[in-house]
């Protein structure tokens, strides 16, 4: 895809929708000296080098990866206008964008027409308003979540001031069932947060199994679906249904688009089952709800500026890769494909040894030390990281996560535990272009051990 092409036509479509309302000199104010701005520019440039490759597949590290030029496209072509999404008077064609892609994100998940929901500017915040309507509904009751759970869930449970209970895990990393059901049973918790794709080694908890536990206990079901939520694409196919299925009966969802929906920072979303939770919501303005008697998404949202560019990246995205198993699915399965191939690949090497099975796009593994003891383990681990990413040539970018002495336990009691705990190798294989350059990726970290 030509994105300069793309780039010019936006820039030329802009230029030629604002000549339809007249020139106007631009204030002496804004203006700066074209020496002073190319050397400024150069010097931006110059430090933005001082990046690690994201776009290129030798980087699997964390979940970062560039959008997809389609969404460069359409965020740009939105940023030159700067809508709001708070109000209809400040963005009312990025609104509508916005109310189409989350009505296109709420039958991804199985909700109905009558759903409430809007693109938040992180999963963070997204996740902060699930939990601010459940504490709204269940007040004085606390919320569930696995100890594998992102570290959200602790933190906005402080700043809604409402207590936060970590359910432990089982040996694949998922929330233990007969935990949570105990403490339910104290009648302490009103939400339980399931993840179908934990962060740190893409464990998918069994969302249909947590459902029927917290129906029978009045607990809310909340999905954070912040980093998996996509892979409901591949539910029946390359996946086991029944847990992308189960979202459908719960009370809310998050996903992020800033991650596996190929878009730029600044795009989460929030979904809502029952609609009528927007009355925690409510407020008044005197200024900015006057154009128009339809519901303004700044009134079904904590957040009140957003950028409206953001709905209309997305937007463009999905007119050319749907929300889909051929369309924005087969990028997951790619990533997918590329885990589960390069684990077979661990598992037949003789100096790595796979922590856990992939489910999703993320492979942990570590190498084989000997002594084989968790300090040796975590050691290895880590000088591995640091010589890949700072070599000179050929370098490699990959993470670490780090496993309990319990969690190494349940999966690898043959590593002696001599310390707590150990770093293992993760890497996030969720750029598609992983698949084709896997074999060299493996070749490269073997290298390094």
């Amino acid at each position: 895809m030509d994105l300069q092409h793309w780039l010019n036509e936006a820039l030329a479509n802009h230029e030629k929708w604002t000549a339809e309302y007249g020139a106007f000199t631009p204030h002496s104010s804004l203006q700066v000296d074209p020496a002073v701005f190319g050397s400024a520019l150069a010097e931006l440039q110059d430090r933005l080098r001082d990046n690690y490759p994201f776009f290129h597949p030798r980087y699997a590290g964390q979940m970062l990866k560039p959008p997809h030029p389609a969404a460069v496209v359409g965020y740009l072509s939105a940023m030159l206008i700067n809508p709001n999404n708070h109000a209809l008077d400040g963005g009312p064609a990025t609104a509508a964008m916005e109310r189409e892609v989350v009505s296109s994100l709420a039958s991804m998940f199985g909700y109905s027409e009558e759903h409430l929901g809007h693109l938040t500017s992180s999963g963070t915040i997204a996740n902060l308003e699930a939990l601010f309507v459940a504490r709204s509904l269940h007040p004085g009751r606390g919320v569930a979540y696995s100890s594998e759970a992102h570290y959200t869930h602790t933190r906005m449970c402080g700043v809604l001031g409402i207590e936060g209970f970590p359910v432990p895990v089982d040996g694949r990393g998922r929330m233990d069932l007969s935990a949570l059901e105990e403490l339910l049973r104290t009648g302490k918790v009103g939400t339980v947060v399931v993840t179908p794709g934990t962060t740190a080694l893409g464990a998918i908890e069994p969302v249909h199994f947590v459902l029927d536990i917290a129906r029978r206990y009045d607990a809310r079901v909340h999905v954070d679906g912040a980093y998996g939520g996509f892979f409901t694409l591949l539910a029946g196919t390359d996946l086991e249904p029944e847990p992308w299925e189960a979202i459908a009966s719960c009370d809310s969802v998050v996903v992020d688009p800033h991650k596996h929906g190929l878009q730029p920072y600044g795009c989460g979303a929030v979904l809502f089952r029952d609609p009528s939770v927007g009355r925690f919501y409510l407020h008044d303005s005197p200024y900015t709800y006057f154009t128009s008697d339809e519901l303004h998404l700044g009134e079904i949202s904590l957040e009140c500026s957003r950028a409206g560019a953001a709905a209309a990246g997305l937007w463009l995205t999905l007119r050319l890769l749907p929300l889909t198993r051929d369309g924005l699915g087969e990028v997951l399965a790619a990533g997918r494909r590329a885990a589960v191939r390069w684990a077979s690949m661990i598992r037949e090497s003789e100096g790595l040894e796979l922590y856990q099975e992939p489910e999703l796009d993320i492979v942990t593994y570590f190498p084989r030390t000997s002594p084989l003891t968790l300090s040796a383990v975590d050691a290895a681990s880590h000088r591995v990281m640091e010589t890949g990413m700072n070599a000179a040539v050929d370098p490699i970018f990959l993470s670490v996560a780090r496993a309990s002495k319990a969690a190494f336990a349940a999966r690898h009691p043959e590593v002696e535990a001599d310390v707590d705990g150990a770093r293992v190798l993760r890497s996030v294989l969720m750029k598609p272009e992983s698949e084709d350059y896997l074999d060299t990726l493996h070749a490269r970290v073997l290298s390094l051990l």
